[in-house]
């Protein structure tokens, strides 16, 4: 047992970040002489989360980061080489062990850059190499990608809830699934629109801005709210924002008046007040007027107390005064949504004769799960405007028709024609190339102003939180007449 259990955790090596049936496949395929076998695998969600309309693409740069270290260290190899078998014996032997030890990443990936607006069934990442070395890849992909993804779409909708002049923070540390759990979703909540954080870390480690106020402990060790306030000025003198709900709000408010009048004969300004329960619309108007006839019309109206994105429209339907949003809980945790469900899946494999590839596909009773065969590509039609029109799915190993029409899987009926002169833009794009990275990785503020235009340029029927336009994502009709003839192929005729 490691008795650093926490600091212990994140050893140089991540590689055993991953699922057991990966490393057992792995070997499978050792032994089986099928290790070297082309193989391409595409990661993807069936579904936008949030009962909504569309994703954010995020964690790529995470993956990327643990791709490029991926190796099997002393330690790593030594504790698979302890694993024992239901009889006792040793689950991997040496010589697979020492192949791992040797093992080079010498993968293709290509991916969509972080802050892309996606939609189910489409590839976020596509990766082409031997078929062991794409399968290890698949469970520390999934656990980066589907999380950030996940909370960087919660942050966008909050984000448009709260409209693009008022600050987002993110609260939610405390409440998060352990450390990493909070130092991830701080990172994609700023990817997705969030303006700061309270987490000192991710500001330490990814360059997102810091803010805080203080908590009602601090109120709570003064004599009363006045003396309490003072102090938290005299110490922040210029980023001071008091809670003022410790006792009763609107009494707060006004001694924060006091002390803020004290503030400004010195040359200082009180930045704000937070109110973080009770009816946060009464309370914000409430506030916004006392503040405002004290002559205090700057200072700004912090709100927290489990907010997200429909409770934050409801608020400004409301009249609310609220210029910050403090976030925490339900954004950190995707409180109404667990997990994004993103898949990896087996889509061709390179014939034994070298002569071509043997598409793949996986069938299910649910016509969803049916997964698309093929060396996928994503393209963005756009309209006259530059906005996003529809996307297709085309697999690059087939050459595409004069004519394109997009197919929608679901429902064959539905059909798009696409003129030839319609403008568009591939969205997966290259990463690695035999091993090496070939993608100058964007900053998180890059990544966080694309989001922003990418979300803004969807149809706001679209972006609507109640039953949501669905965007149109279609396979190419090339594509889903083979996709429909190999699901023949392979499922049985059933007697009557």
């Amino acid at each position: 047992m490691n008795a650093a259990p926490l600091s212990g955790l994140y050893a140089p090596s991540l590689t055993l970040v991953t699922d057991l049936y990966q490393l057992t496949m792995a070997y499978g395929y050792w032994q089986q002489g099928l290790q070297d076998r082309e193989a391409v695998f595409h990661l993807y969600f069936r579904k936008a989360p949030f009962q909504g309309g569309y994703a954010v693409a995020a964690g790529l740069a995470l993956a990327v980061d643990w791709v490029e270290n991926l190796h099997f260290s002393d330690d790593d190899l030594a504790y698979l080489g302890s694993l024992r078998g239901s009889k006792g014996t040793a689950m991997f032997p040496p010589e697979f062990l020492e192949y791992l030890r040797q093992l080079k990443f010498t993968c293709d990936i290509d991916a969509i850059a972080e802050g892309t607006v996606v939609f189910g069934n489409e590839p976020l990442v596509r990766v082409r190499g031997p078929l062991l070395q794409a399968q290890l890849l698949e469970t520390a992909l999934l656990t980066l990608i589907n999380f950030q993804t996940l909370i960087a779409t919660k942050s966008a909708r909050i984000r448009e809830a709260a409209g693009p002049s008022d600050q987002i923070l993110e609260f939610g540390l405390r409440r998060a699934q352990g450390f990493d759990g909070g130092l991830g979703a701080s990172r994609a909540a700023f990817l997705g629109g969030a303006d700061a954080t309270s987490n000192v870390l991710a500001g330490q480690r990814y360059g997102i801005p810091v803010r805080g106020t203080h908590a009602h402990s601090w109120v709570m060790s003064f004599e009363d709210e006045v003396t309490a306030f003072s102090a938290y000025a005299k110490a922040f003198p210029d980023d001071s924002v008091f809670l003022v709900d410790t006792y009763d709000t609107l009494e707060g408010v006004r001694q924060a008046i006091k002390v803020a009048r004290e503030m400004r004969a010195n040359g200082h300004e009180l930045a704000g007040i937070r109110l973080d329960s009770g009816d946060l619309a009464y309370l914000s108007r409430e506030a916004r007027a006392v503040l405002d006839e004290a002559g205090f019309t700057e200072t700004r109206i912090v709100a927290s107390n489990d907010l997200e994105e429909n409770l934050i429209t409801s608020l400004k339907q409301q009249g609310a005064r609220i210029d910050t949003w403090g976030v925490g809980t339900q954004l950190v945790t995707a409180y109404n949504q667990a997990a994004l469900g993103g898949v990896y899946k087996l889509a061709a494999l390179r014939k034994a004769d070298d002569s071509g590839w043997d598409f793949t596909i996986k069938l299910s009773e649910q016509v969803a799960k049916t997964s698309v065969p093929g060396i996928l590509q994503v393209r963005r039609y756009l309209n006259e405007y530059g906005k996003p029109r529809a996307d297709m799915l085309y697999n690059t190993a087939e050459p595409l028709p004069d004519q394109l029409t997009l197919i929608d899987p679901l429902d064959s009926t539905r059909r798009l024609a696409i003129k030839p002169e319609t403008k568009f833009r591939e969205l997966l794009e290259p990463v690695f190339r035999q091993g090496k990275r070939v993608l100058e990785l964007p900053t998180l503020a890059e990544s966080r102003a694309h989001a922003q235009r990418e979300v803004q340029s969807l149809d706001p029927s679209i972006r609507r939180f109640l039953n949501p336009h669905t965007f149109p994502v279609g396979l190419e009709k090339g594509l889903y007449d083979y996709r429909t003839q190999l699901i023949l192929e392979k499922r049985p005729v059933r007697p009557a």
